[in-house]
């Protein structure tokens, strides 16, 4: 894109420079720029990114993207009112330019494994631009969707705190395929019920190209709206419990580090353990039989997709323990399919290391004792936190032990470590568990 391009998308006014000057890659952190690169500065809470567009240019940036006006005119300037916007603004027009597949992903939980998988199986057949990590609101989408070249398929997640999030992102973004995982309870206080949170993730409809949405019909808000609106759109539907779906495992088994399944002839193996884990791989299979990509390749998608870090990641520690670190975050949903995981494993002594869940407001109380209900048939409970005492209280083990802090727990539990045990390690990512993932790894 040009820079009177940008100018006409955004409405900026160009400072000093060339307008004919053309922009190719875009980076918010001064200290990630290099050469040619654009500089776009985002006013956050506690810093001003204006502040740093000379570092920036020192750094290489060529042309920067300001919404104060600089005390020193260097290089290519462009004033916009708010920067936020108008990256949202250059994202949406250079979406506009490809006539390619774009696939959204959204859900309450596992989004981003979701993500990882989908765009696994599509880079069988197509050159993906995908996510990176879970950039997935206001600023993380636009810059993705800048990162876009040469690639001629996208996989983008979409997350939300509040109503009207997902709304301006898939109408920068437009999908030609939604996905919608589940509808569970992550930011409940929030938006106040589940219906709500239904409503806010529907809104990733508003932006859609076309009328197709793969959707998880065992979720039981979702396989209601699926009944319910099929005279309206494509909605294809994966599963493992609901008889109607049309892509549904058969014949499961869980193991440690996989598990397999059939489904129409095939033999179906997912390199990741859990329940959910074997939904995603199905939401994998949804979404490649639609681009029409052959099931030996999409079996191989599965086999040899990577997980974004901090979920489900397994490493083996130095004593021979198997260490999961699935720290990123956490609700009552993904908790759940967490530790029935784990209950699910044979011939290891299972520790589960759990912390507190947060941005559910009112029901903060109320569902971290539905956790806690869950927690049978494991052997030892740790909780940090203070609303995990919630969970360690509703717990139906003997073998509780809460703790204060994170390295309370660490010492706790590398006095008891031995090489046969499998630790689960999760929280809300502001417990910063990965704390205790990496010092158990030593």
């Amino acid at each position: 894109m040009t820079i009177k391009e940008i100018l006409n998308v955004t409405n900026g006014k160009l400072l000093c420079g060339d307008e004919n000057a053309e922009l190719e890659d875009f980076e918010r952190d001064s200290r990630k720029i290099t050469k040619g690169i654009t500089y776009v500065a985002i006013k956050g809470d506690n810093f001003d990114g204006n502040d740093f567009y000379k570092n920036a240019i020192e750094n290489g940036a060529t042309t920067c993207i300001m919404s104060k006006e600089p005390d020193e005119k260097i290089g290519n300037i462009i004033l916009v009112e708010d920067t936020i916007k108008a990256i949202q603004q250059i994202a949406a027009y250079k979406r506009s330019k490809y006539n390619i597949p774009v696939v959204a992903v959204t859900g309450s939980v596992g989004k981003t494994s979701t993500k990882d998988l989908v765009a696994s199986v599509m880079s069988r057949k197509y050159n993906v631009l995908k996510t990176e990590g879970n950039l997935n609101n206001n600023i993380g989408l636009p810059f993705t969707l800048l990162r876009l070249k040469d690639e001629n398929a996208v996989v983008i997640e979409m997350g939300m705190n509040h109503l009207g999030e997902i709304s301006l992102l898939t109408k920068i973004a437009k999908p030609t395929l939604a996905v919608i995982t589940n509808i569970g309870t992550a930011h409940i206080g929030n938006l106040g019920s589940r219906e709500n949170i239904l409503k806010a993730k529907l809104e990733i409809l508003e932006g859609l190209e076309g009328d197709s949405v793969v959707v998880n019909a065992d979720n039981d808000l979702l396989g209601k709206w699926a009944e319910e609106n099929n005279k309206n759109y494509n909605i294809i539907t994966y599963g493992i419990n609901n008889k109607r779906s049309k892509y549904k495992a058969q014949d499961i088994q869980f193991f440690a580090q996989k598990s397999t399944y059939k489904l129409d002839g095939y033999d179906i193996t997912v390199p990741v353990g859990g329940e959910h884990f074997v939904l995603n791989s199905l939401c994998g299979i949804a979404v490649g039989r639609y681009f029409d990509i052959p099931m030996g390749d999409i079996i191989n998608g599965i086999q040899n997709f990577e997980l974004t870090k901090k979920r489900m990641e397994i490493n083996i520690s130095k004593s021979g323990a198997t260490i999961i670190n699935d720290s990123y975050n956490a609700n009552y949903d993904s908790m759940k399919a967490a530790i029935e995981y784990l209950k699910n494993l044979t011939g290891k002594r299972k520790i589960a290391v759990l912390g507190d869940m947060l941005e559910l407001g009112e029901y903060s109380e109320e569902l971290h004792r539905k956790v806690g209900n869950c927690i049978e048939g494991i052997d030892i409970l740790y909780t940090v936190g203070d609303l995990s005492r919630y969970i360690a209280e509703n717990a139906k083990i003997s073998n509780v032990i809460r703790c204060k802090t994170n390295e309370e727990a660490i010492l706790k539990i590398k006095e008891t470590m031995s090489p046969n045990d499998v630790i689960l390690i999760k929280a809300s990512n502001s417990m910063k568990f990965s704390e205790i993932a990496e010092a158990l790894k030593e």
